[in-house]
């Protein structure tokens, strides 16, 4: 059974910066894919980033250039620094994951955490 443990949630001003990381454990080997997905108030869930096994990474578009989405093979560890937040930012951040390789950041994932909440004030 595949579980995965977030941390790193916070409130900060935007402008600020926040690292998320979840590591994961129960793979059983093949390729996957992890990210990191989030759910404002009101709103339908959405994919922020997500990385594959290899390394490749799709983000989405409103947080291209701010949010970086890095892993740790080893570790069965995924990170997402978020730099320059703003308000828009603040949601519950859930991570993911899910086999396969080359993942959007529309992909079905398979596995979910509990989420840790993300609040940006001005």
């Amino acid at each position: 059974q595949v579980q995965l443990v977030e941390s790193g949630g916070g409130s900060v001003q935007a402008g600020g910066s926040l690292r998320l990381s979840c590591v994961a454990s129960g793979f059983t080997g093949g390729s996957y894919c992890m990210g990191w997905f989030r759910q404002a108030p009101g709103k339908e869930r959405e994919g922020v980033a997500i990385i594959d096994s290899h390394g490749t990474t799709s983000y989405a578009d409103s947080v291209k250039g701010r949010f970086t989405i890095s892993n740790d093979i080893a570790k069965n560890t995924v990170h997402l620094q978020m730099n320059s937040l703003i308000p828009g930012d603040t949601a519950m951040y859930y991570c993911a994951a899910g086999p396969g390789f080359a993942c959007s950041v529309y992909y079905d994932m398979s596995y979910w955490g509990k989420g840790t909440l993300v609040t940006i004030s001005s």
